[in-house]
């Protein structure tokens, strides 16, 4: 097997990560390299306890995120949260298991455990954790848009 060269440059006129593969051709090899690095985790919030120290909570235990005026808050399955980050810049970095409800909150749809229509065109929504919110009128379209594509989120 060849060796693999790998050398860095700096380019401060980027502002991500650009990686340039060359090679003599695209094979097997190649590929595998490419996947490798698509197949990166996904980006993790970076969250303050009620003491102001940061901590990383897994998406899969966050059950809903609320802003409160500039204060974003994260309800995980292990507590309160807070970031210093807009809802719509974290709900640009939330995986689909997430969806905005309101101008002010963003759920975790595998953490909810019923949702009520109601006649008047409300929406109730309840999690595993017993806790519930309700959503925006304004967002119930898009909501049931979402809900009716997504097997396994309508009960």
């Amino acid at each position: 097997m060849k060796k693999l060269k790998v050398r860095f440059e700096q380019d401060k006129t980027l502002n991500d990560i650009e990686i340039i593969i060359r090679a003599a051709e695209e094979n097997v090899r190649v590929k595998a390299i490419i996947e490798s690095l698509t197949d990166s985790e996904p980006e993790k919030l970076m969250l303050l306890d009620k003491n102001g120290n940061s901590c990383v909570v897994e998406e899969k235990d966050i059950v809903f995120l609320s802003a409160d005026g500039k204060q974003v808050s994260v309800t995980a399955t292990s507590g309160v949260y807070f970031v210093k980050q807009s809802l719509q810049s974290i709900e640009e970095i939330l995986n689909r298991d997430f969806l905005r409800v309101s101008r002010f909150e963003i759920i975790n749809l595998k953490m909810v455990s019923k949702y009520d229509f109601t006649i008047g065109g409300t929406l109730r929504i309840e999690f595993k954790n017993g806790m519930e919110t309700w959503a925006s009128r304004r967002y119930i379209p898009q909501i049931r848009e979402r809900l009716s594509g997504e097997e396994g989120y309508l009960c």
